[in-house]
């Protein structure tokens, strides 16, 4: 007899990942397919039973390859052979990409796209337990576009403030930012994305409801923006945003400029009613109608006429004070003009009262309650880009501004 210890040993059989050309296939053997048979598999093979079968090699490919991969576009997974059975593509802090399995089990795809200046790592598993590993890098970004959210995050809001974002740069692809972008409400309101040009002249899209937000609705929006390319002259953007506000009281300001009225109503309920002095007829100085939000209650500010195109008629400090539109009508303390409190309008086109009504109203006013606004002298219709005036244009006109149609 032989020693055991003089017996060569049987080579493994190894079957190696095949090279898939154009791709970047990952890197180490799937150790589902290794192993020789066993002088046993031998011997059942003799008496009849199936001896077990060679594993087929498996070629994994990644569609995103090397040091320098394009970013914006989903990451894709393929498998030469078998079935996926998990799929983990993972970017260090910045967490992971989710995707889905094909139903032939072949490829993996990701439900975003790979962001600019990103290390990515690509782990695989297939169906008899095999597993494999692959890593790329995407292009850092030349230009990034970023973006300014209104309202602020966790605050308390009227009925009538819209989501509100407006870019720093071009936005070409509205489409693909506004996939990105998912509201969910507290109470299912119906809503809509609405593109407009901004007072400042940049691109803006707002998230209004049908009608008034109902009290007590929480808002939450996930910008989901990192990996999206805005477009020509945009840039890609290079993070997610958030933001959650919550409606309160229900509060509306009526101004009746005929009747030279302010009233606040609350619930349905009437709580304030003042005498008021608005724009003066005939000229530049009248003022805006429709529906205008508070857009910000400023308190103590210098009132300066050149700033809005009215030459140097008033340079004064103002009480009070509660921004109406961009171009400059606000509401706000007008002891000055107390004479035609309740008799006529005499303004430079913001809506004046007393001290104390003033006091009143700005104690109780909340930063997107809406102020609708009617008179037969005044100078057109708050704009949609000055300030939040969305409410001026028609729920079916307002549909139609969506990207998504």
């Amino acid at each position: 007899m032989i020693p055991a210890f003089l017996i060569p040993a049987r080579p493994q059989r190894r079957a190696r990942l095949a090279l898939i050309a154009g791709c970047a296939v990952l890197g180490v053997t799937l150790t589902a397919c290794s192993g020789g048979a066993s002088a046993s598999d031998r011997d059942a093979g003799k008496n009849g039973d199936a001896a077990p079968s060679k594993a087929a090699a498996a070629s994994i490919s990644v569609n995103l390859h090397g040091t320098s991969a394009a970013a914006g576009k989903p990451v894709t997974v393929t498998l030469a052979a078998g079935k996926l059975s998990e799929v983990t593509v993972s970017a260090g802090k910045d967490g992971m990409l989710s995707g889905r399995i094909s139903a032939d089990g072949r490829t993996w795809t990701s439900d975003r796209a790979a962001a600019p200046g990103t290390a990515y790592r690509v782990e695989a598993r297939d169906s008899s337990g095999g597993s494999d590993t692959a890593s790329f890098t995407t292009k850092a970004a030349d230009k990034v576009n970023k973006l300014t959210l209104a309202p602020g995050k966790n605050t308390t809001v009227g009925i009538a403030q819209p989501l509100s974002i407006v870019f720093d740069n071009p936005v070409k692809d509205k489409a693909a930012v506004e996939k990105a972008l998912k509201v969910s409400t507290s109470n299912h309101t119906e809503g809509s994305w609405g593109w407009l040009r901004d007072y400042s002249g940049r691109d803006r899209v707002d998230w209004r409801p049908k009608e008034y937000w109902k009290s007590g609705t929480r808002i939450t929006l996930d910008a989901e923006l990192n990996g999206v390319d805005s477009g020509q002259g945009g840039g890609f953007f290079v993070r997610d945003y958030a933001t959650t506000f919550t409606v309160g009281a229900s509060q509306v300001v009526k101004v009746d400029l005929d009747r030279h009225r302010l009233a606040l109503q609350r619930d349905g309920r009437t709580v304030m009613d003042v005498p008021v002095s608005g724009g003066t007829p005939g000229g530049d100085k009248r003022s805006w109608r429709g529906t205008a939000v508070l857009m910000a209650k400023e308190g103590t500010i210098n009132m300066r006429s050149e700033t809005v195109g009215l030459g140097h008629t008033y340079d004064k400090m103002v009480d009070y004070s509660m921004r109406l539109t961009w171009s400059g009508m606000y509401a706000h303390a007008a002891p000055w003009n107390a004479a035609y409190f309740g008799r006529a309008n005499h303004s430079s086109g913001c809506v004046g009262m007393s001290d104390a009504d003033a006091a009143a109203l700005y104690r109780q006013a909340h930063v997107g309650d809406p102020f609708e606004i009617t008179g037969a002298e005044t100078k057109g219709t708050v704009a949609e880009g000055n300030g939040y005036g969305a409410w001026n244009v028609s729920w079916d006109e307002w549909q139609t501004r969506s990207a998504l149609g």
